[in-house]
């Protein structure tokens, strides 16, 4: 494991407990990243020093510190900006990093899927291509007028070039990615499929939670990031609807920019929900911030008018009394008792979206019974000697094909919808 300095500069902006959680976060990225913090450097400022991020003092002792300590990387809790991190790959020894790239890499080791390894790529490619840099020959081209004659293009102008078409080439494949994926989600329309997406922090407990509710076997581990390509399951509710659940990237607190864009087209998934389950982490002393901060992305996304259930998770962890808010779940993810409480909560979301349905079946449409248990929350069935039909009534999605079946059969306006 690579020794790790951590740099940290608190604003006036930042609270004491928020700048101790941001530090905390950080240590635990570096640990995913299979990075061991050896040392912590903080420092009060007015502002963010332009030149160095820190104060010159500061610096002296963080010179001082990765010599002594034979620190291999020094990562800063804030994006610098290319001029920032010149300057300091050229004064200090060790390797810098920013948060951003610290994500980034994480992202990078954690891409299994040709999409995600995409998306990683181009994420990376938007963040270097400001910071590459050189003086001299290495800037020279062929050209007219002063600073530009030289031996030709060479080493800085090449790559450049080259992350400028890799990054084209990209978004191009991406683009088709986009296309299938609303492909894929006009056929689980057409195929009366109800989508549920689990949203929340990295680390919250969603994919543990994913694996209870679909009986998948995902990776699942106490790690920030355990799960970046996403994955799609089905789920039995309790009266025998299928939904399809899907689990998505974790959100973070100062995810750059250039993942958000990047993984637009994974996070599409939300927008398209019936109902987004929100899972959060009820033992994590910043809980509000990380609440807000994945209802501040959802806004991003366009989507935070879908319904929403909010879970309160990990009750296990939990020190003192927790005062649950109304219409959410304090639960654990790995009690069964909670998994049934959970499908059941989601259940009723979904009915609140449907409209209610009554008719009769008769007895030798067995296919068409059994769509009906399938694709509608079933309440009640009984068999009618005397018509010999069956008797269904439930509640249907009122855009989905089987719903004009069941609608039309019982007279239902347009109006009554």
């Amino acid at each position: 494991m690579e020794n790790v300095i951590l740099v940290a500069c608190q604003l006036p902006s930042q609270s004491d407990d928020h700048f101790e959680s941001s530090l905390q976060e950080l240590e635990a990225l570096t640990k995913t990243a299979d990075g061991q913090v050896v040392a912590v450097v903080t420092q009060k400022r007015q502002k963010i020093d332009s030149a160095t991020y820190i104060g010159s003092g500061k610096l002296q002792e963080l010179d001082a510190l990765e010599k002594q300590l034979g620190a291999g990387t020094i990562i800063f809790n804030g994006e610098l900006t290319p001029a920032q991190q010149g300057r300091l790959s050229a004064l200090l020894y060790a390797k810098v990093l920013d948060r951003t790239q610290l994500i980034l890499d994480i992202f990078a080791m954690r891409a299994r899927s040709r999409e995600g390894k995409l998306q990683v790529e181009l994420a990376q490619l938007q963040y270097l291509l400001p910071r590459l840099s050189g003086m001299g020959e290495s800037m020279s081209r062929l050209g007219g007028g002063i600073g530009t004659r030289g031996p030709g293009e060479t080493k800085l102008e090449t790559d450049r070039r080259y992350i400028r078409n890799r990054m084209k080439d990209i978004s191009n494949q991406l683009k088709t990615v986009v296309q299938h994926r609303k492909r894929y989600r006009e056929r689980r329309l057409a195929n009366n499929q109800c989508q549920v997406v689990l949203v929340g922090y990295t680390n919250a407990g969603k994919s543990t939670l994913f694996n209870q509710l679909t009986a998948a076997r995902t990776y699942a581990e106490n790690q920030l990031f355990a799960t970046l390509d996403p994955l799609t399951r089905k789920m039995n509710l309790p009266n025998g609807f299928i939904s399809l659940l899907s689990d998505t990237v974790g959100f973070i607190q100062q995810l750059p920019t250039q993942l958000v864009a990047a993984f637009r087209s994974t996070l599409e998934e939300v927008s398209g929900a019936q109902l987004i389950v929100h899972v959060l982490d009820a033992s994590d002393p910043d809980l509000i911030t990380h609440e807000q901060t994945v209802k501040q992305l959802l806004v991003e996304l366009g989507a935070d008018d879908l319904p929403m259930l909010t879970l309160y998770n990990k009750k296990d962890l939990l020190q003192t009394p927790f005062i649950v808010p109304k219409g959410s779940l304090l639960v654990s993810a790995r009690n069964l008792n909670d998994r049934d409480q959970i499908l059941e909560a989601v259940e009723n979301m979904l009915i609140e979206q449907m409209v209610p349905f009554q008719t009769m079946i008769p007895a030798d449409e067995g296919k068409l019974l059994n769509e009906i248990k399938l694709n509608t929350v079933l309440k009640k069935q009984s068999y009618n000697e005397e018509t010999q039909a069956f008797e269904v009534e439930g509640f249907v999605f009122p855009e989905t094909p089987i719903a004009s079946k069941l609608l039309k059969d019982i007279g239902t306006t347009d109006e009554e919808l």
